[in-house]
C-alpha cells in the first residue's frame, strides 16, 4: 500500500470507480492528516462572520440535504467552499505545469 504524503499526490478522478481503485492501493500519511487536522483548527480561531444572500429555496434545499447527512447547513456550506477551492486550486497548478512544459 502506497502512503500519501503530500495533498498534490492525490489525483482528480473522474469517475467514482477510478476514484475507489486509488484508494484501494493508497492511503493518506497520518502525518498529513494530522498537519490537516492543526491547520482546521487553526483556521476556525481566524474564522470571519460574513453575510451571504442565498434564495430561501436553495437555502431550504441545503439545510434538507445536510440534515440528511447529519450535517450542521453552515459546516456543509464551508465544507463544500473548501472542497471546491481545492480543486481550482489543483486545475490551476495543472494549467500552469502544462503552459510550462
Amino acid at each position: 500500500m502506497n502512503s500519501i504524503s503530500s495533498w498534490e499526490e492525490i489525483p482528480l478522478f473522474d469517475r467514482e470507480e477510478a476514484e475507489a481503485a486509488f484508494w484501494a492501493d493508497n492511503r493518506i500519511d497520518v502525518r498529513l492528516m494530522d498537519s490537516a487536522v492543526t491547520t482546521i483548527g487553526s483556521e476556525l480561531a481566524d474564522s470571519v462572520t460574513i453575510t451571504l444572500r442565498i434564495d430561501p429555496r436553495m437555502l431550504a434545499r441545503i439545510k434538507r440535504l445536510a440534515r440528511s447527512r447529519y450535517l450542521n447547513y453552515q459546516s456543509m456550506i464551508k465544507q463544500w467552499l473548501s472542497e471546491r477551492m481545492e480543486q481550482e486550486m489543483r486545475e490551476q497548478r495543472l494549467g500552469a505545469r502544462s503552459a510550462n512544459g
